[in-house]
């Protein structure tokens, strides 16, 4: 909140919104994914799935894409209720 008490945003960067645009896709075949992962956001498989599951928890990812967030959110309750 500002100091005249009105609330700013603050938004995505580019490469989270990239990171939760490609979690949205369907891919392919087994490794399609990650070769676009390294050509087309420049991220190793491991730094992208580090941040994709810090987004899981960010209220502006929730916001850019409720439903991507929410499906992976389901996800990994199911994986963790597995264990």
């Amino acid at each position: 909140m500002t100091d005249d008490g009105q609330v700013t945003r603050v938004t995505l960067t580019a490469t989270e919104a990239a990171v939760l645009a490609y979690e949205g896709r369907t891919w392919p075949g087994p490794g399609a994914k990650e070769r676009a992962i390294r050509e087309g956001l420049g991220l190793t498989p491991v730094r992208y799935y580090q941040l994709l599951n810090a987004l899981m928890d960010d209220p502006r990812a929730l916001e850019h894409a409720p439903g991507t967030v929410n499906r992976l959110r389901r996800i990994r309750e199911a994986q963790r209720a597995r264990r």
